[in-house]
């Protein structure tokens, strides 16, 4: 018996299971680089990243359009697939992970700035590669903040009996 027949197989995910994910980190990036580019490229990542966001919404709204059929309620599940994925990350993968990119790296560069006599390039790619080596470690609480944070309230309004996957 060929071993692919004894488990169904799940339907891939494009937003959560391929390399699409990482685009929803591309403001992450940004942050991390930005002692050592244009602000504007900063900014394009955080188009990027809400690109990413906005195609994952209208995604798991098209997905819960076909699961309800033509169900009462519909509707309401549709708006609150779209309006839950789109909250958790817009927080999850933009907002708080940005803002906390962005801290490290200003903390980090006034720190070695008072603390070494590093000469500015050195400094810059220093609090460069201290952002970027921050991300790993930053997203598993972030997101289970975040999914703390929208049980306690969002989720609460609209009663949702899925939470975000």
């Amino acid at each position: 018996m060929d071993s692919n027949d004894e488990k169904p197989s799940k339907a891939v995910d494009i937003y959560r299971d391929t390399w699409v994910r990482f685009l929803g980190y591309a403001n992450e990036v940004g942050e991390a680089f930005r002692a050592l580019v244009p602000v504007s490229f900063v900014w394009g990542t955080y188009a990027v990243a809400t690109a990413y966001v906005t195609a994952d919404a209208v995604d798991k709204g098209k997905k819960a359009a076909v699961a309800h059929g033509d169900n009462p309620g519909k509707t309401t599940r549709v708006a609150v697939a779209v309006v839950d994925t789109f909250v958790w990350q817009a927080l999850a993968s933009v907002i708080i992970p940005g803002f906390t990119i962005n801290r490290v790296c200003a903390t980090s560069l006034y720190l070695l700035g008072r603390s070494t006599k590093w000469p500015l390039p050195v400094r810059k790619w220093t609090t460069t590669a201290i952002g970027l080596s921050t991300i790993p470690f930053i997203i598993s609480p972030i997101d289970k903040s975040v999914d703390f944070l929208l049980d306690s309230s969002l989720r609460k309004v609209y009663n949702a009996g899925e939470k975000h996957e």
